[in-house]
C-alpha cells in the first residue's frame, strides 16, 4: 500500500471528512514519526509495532570488485520492531488473503 491508497482507504471509509483534510493528517503523522526520529526519540504505536534509530559505528569495508579496504562512516539507520498483534496476524489464520500463498521456499504456487 502505498501512502495515496491509504489516504484514499481513510476518505472510503469516513465520508464526512475531506480528502485534502485526510491527506494532511496523514501527511503530518509520518512528519511527526520522522521529526521524533530524527531526534532520536523512540515512536511506538501499540498492536502495530516501534520505530527507532541504531547507530551504525564506522568500519573497514571492501570493495567487492578490486578487494580494496575503503572507509565506511558512521550513519544511523531507522530500525522497525513489529509488535506482537502484528506478528500473530501475521503468523495466524487467514494471512496473505487476497494474495498467492507462499510455500517454504518463499515462491508462489
Amino acid at each position: 500500500m502505498i501512502k495515496s491508497e491509504l489516504v484514499q482507504k481513510l476518505a472510503d471509509e469516513n465520508p464526512n471528512l475531506f480528502h485534502r483534510d485526510i491527506e494532511r493528517i496523514v501527511s503530518i503523522v509520518f512528519q511527526e514519526i520522522s521529526d521524533a526520529l530524527a531526534r532520536g526519540d523512540r515512536v511506538e504505536l501499540r498492536g502495530f509495532g516501534a520505530f527507532s534509530v541504531k547507530h551504525r559505528p564506522a568500519r573497514v569495508g571492501r570493495n567487492p570488485r578490486s578487494g580494496e579496504a575503503v572507509h565506511i562512516e558512521e550513519k544511523w539507520a531507522p530500525f522497525f520492531k513489529s509488535g506482537k498483534e502484528l506478528r500473530d496476524r501475521l503468523n495466524g489464520e487467514g494471512r496473505f488473503t487476497g494474495a498467492a500463498k507462499l510455500d517454504s521456499e518463499g515462491f508462489g504456487d
